[in-house]
Parts: structure tokens; sequence; C-alpha cells
């Protein structure tokens, strides 16, 4: 892969917005077939445009408009908002007492590495490794499972940020119109890890144990062994292991001390704990002292998804567009196929540099086709590189979502007729 130089960007970027960029589906998905006249000229923009100047209320007649303008100004960062009351780009002139309001938008959640920062050992900060990635993999599972299964959502865009975290994008019809208070219901129901940096114990549970708990332990299960016990070894050392058993009571905390050092790993060490916490926890003859559910506790710490609540309970919050270049790594913020979710590597994500070598690689030939083929072109350049099945992944998702609108339609015209 081209290595990425951050100087290159205003080279790289007029040929990323001009031959690469996904236009067709992204004027799709944010259309919403037109559900509602003049939805698209109501969502805002912004863009960070070179040497950080911030543009915000942007607003665009049509997605060939937007195109024009991306292809114009070449965004080092695209973000999305919300939809307006009245074209984000006619704010200042809007003088009716506050009329100017936002009205709808995805519900939307933004993970972040960082803010793991206590529970790995392999990196920091905005930094990411395969070990630590993990988190993000758990992340998805256990907040893609709740949705559709506990809240009932259809149309989830989970997408790569580009650097250090993951997005997720809900667009169901009734989700978009929710207001902040259920916006923030929803996040206070998906969190469990509460607390700041001074806090020990994040993770409090109590019987009867929640179904939506119960589930998030099993999605942690599968990835706790090799993650935590292997990669971040969380027991492996007196020093480790001393901040694993603050979280576990004391009544179980001297034998555990006084056994660690028997055993071989931190494999074994947590098998000893699991099974303890088990004991107490089988039916009526586990013992004088209440059930205690430490060892899910210390899975929940150490790898529970934490949200940023303000992001997705604020209406008018943006959010990074997917398809935007990250202006760092240089890396494509891409759509994430949940088919395949194990096997995504973050570091394999196509670079702009490495798509605009690809597109070298592969010739010259759309150049000379004329204005008129100019989006036939277009369509065949990003089929020639590494974003191709990214771009897949999208138009998926917007044909899904299409083919439910029609299907809703069908149902409202046949229910029309019945009367």
């Amino acid at each position: 892969m081209a290595p990425f130089e951050p100087e290159a960007l205003p080279e790289l970027l007029p040929v990323f917005y001009r031959r690469l960029f996904p236009y067709g589906a992204y004027g799709r998905w944010l259309g919403y077939g037109g559900v509602v006249k003049n939805y698209f000229q109501l969502r805002e923009f912004s863009f960070t445009l070179r040497d950080d100047v911030y543009v915000r209320f942007q607003s665009f007649g049509s997605p060939q408009e937007l195109e024009r303008e991306l292809q114009r100004t070449n965004p080092y960062k695209i973000d999305i908002g919300a939809i307006y009351s009245h074209r984000p780009n006619q704010h200042n002139t809007v003088h009716l007492g506050g009329a100017f309001q936002p009205q709808e938008k995805e519900l939307v959640f933004d993970i972040d590495m960082t803010d793991y920062d206590d529970v790995r050992t392999c990196c920091s900060s905005a930094d990411i490794c395969s070990k630590c990635w993990t988190l993000m993999t758990i992340a998805i599972r256990v907040i893609d499972r709740a949705l559709v299964e506990d809240l009932g959502m259809k149309h989830r865009l989970w997408v790569y940020s580009g650097r250090r975290g993951v997005h997720c994008w809900v667009c169901d019809d009734a989700v978009r119109k929710w207001s902040p208070a259920l916006r923030a219901a929803t996040v206070e129901y998906l969190s469990l890890v509460k607390g700041g940096a001074e806090t020990v114990k994040k993770v409090n549970l109590s019987e009867p144990i929640h179904p939506f708990i119960r589930r998030s332990v099993s999605v942690v299960e599968k990835y706790f062994e090799a993650f935590a016990l292997v990669s971040q070894d969380i027991l492996g050392s007196p020093e480790s292991w001393e901040k694993v058993l603050a979280l576990v009571p004391e009544e179980h905390r001297e034998l555990l001390q006084g056994e660690f050092p028997k055993k071989r790993d931190s494999v074994q060490r947590w098998e000893l704990l699991k099974s303890r916490m088990e004991r107490t926890r089988r039916g009526p003859g586990a013992g004088k002292n209440a059930p205690c559910y430490a060892d899910w506790e210390i899975m929940l710490q150490y790898c529970f998804p934490r949200l940023d609540i303000n992001v997705s309970k604020s209406i008018g919050h943006l959010l990074k567009s997917p398809f935007s270049v990250h202006p760092k790594t240089g890396r494509i913020s891409v759509p994430l196929d949940l088919q395949r979710l194990d096997q995504f590597d973050p570091f394999a994500v196509p670079t702009i540099s490495s798509l605009c070598h690809e597109l070298d690689t592969a010739g010259q030939d759309g150049e000379q086709d004329g204005e008129e083929t100019e989006p036939k072109r277009r369509v065949r350049d990003y089929k020639k590189t590494s974003l191709a099945p990214y771009v897949r992944v999208f138009e998926q998702f917007v044909e899904e979502m299409e083919h439910a609108r029609r299907g809703e339609l069908l149902r409202r015209s046949d229910l029309q007729g019945d009367f």
C-alpha cells in the first residue's frame, strides 16, 4: 500500500472527489426516496477545508449540486448534520424568533478507542493495533444486536471512522423523527460502564439480571479470552491482577489472592475466579453469601461498549460522513460489512494515496471519454480500486432501505384499497 503523506492531500483530494467518491448511492441514501419534499435541501453539511477552515450550515438543492461543490472545494473532511426547518445556508435570514431548528436526523452512535484507555495496555490515546481493535468488534456486536432484537430497528449503517473508532447511523423513518429525550433514553439503555477515571468499579450488577445484560455478556464471552486474557494479559502479574481483584467482593478476594500465584497464566487464573463466582449462583444451595456476578462485571468493565451520549442525544450534532478521508491517516471512512466483521482490519482500509496509485496503475483510459460519459467513467474508476467492496456494502444498505420503503408503500396502498 502506498504510504500516505498528509502534505500530498491538496493534489490527491481533487482526484478522489472527481473519480472515486460514490455520489450515486450517497445521494440516494440522504434523499430517502424523496420521503418529504425538499428533504435533501434541508440537510446541513459542514466542510473542513485546508488549514482547518471550518464551514458550517452548507446545504444544496440536489445531490448533483453537492457533487459540484465537493469537486470545487475538495474538503479535507465532510460532516453530516440534521434536517432543519429551513435551508441551512439561509439560516442567517430566518428571523422568526429562533424558528431555525433541527427537526430530524438519523440516530447516531460514536465509539472511540480513547475511551478504553483504562482497560487496554497495548496502545493509548489515538493509537490502535489489531489487539485492541477487538474492542470495536465487540462494541458493534453488542450494540447492533440490541438495536435489532431489543429495539426493533432495521436500517443500521456501521462505518469505520478512518482512524480509531466506529460510527453507526440508524436510518429508520420513525427513528429519524425521535426527540432528544428518546435518543438519550436509548443511549442510557445501551450504557453499563459508569464513572470516570477515579471510579474503580464501573459496572454494578444486581438480581434480577436484565435480559439485555445477559445477552451482552454472552457476546463479550466469545471474545474475552483472546482479548483480555491473552492479548492484554489482565491477570498476568500481581500488579495487573490486583487491579482486577479490586472489582471482586472482599469475601472472595483473599482466597483468590492466595490461589492466583499457583496458577500458570491469565487463562487459568480467570477459570478459578469464574468457577468461584458461578458456585455462588447455583440454585438454592449456593451458599451463605448472595449470588455474585463479579466475573460478569469484570468482563463488561473491560469489554462493554463506551458510547458518547452527547453525540447520540442531540439532533443538531454533526458526525463525520462515510467516505470522508481521514486527514491524518489518509484512510477512507468506509462502511463495514457485518457479515465479515471479525475479519475487518483497519490497517487494510485503502488510503487516498493507495487508491490514486491504483487508478494510475489501472491506466488513464477513462480520462479522454469526454463530458457525456462522466458518470459512467466514474463508476468504472472506483471499481478499478480496492474501494469497490466497501462501496458495494454501502449500495446494498441503500438498496435494502429502498426495498423496504417500496414494500411499505405497497402495504399502505393495499390497506387503502380495503376501504
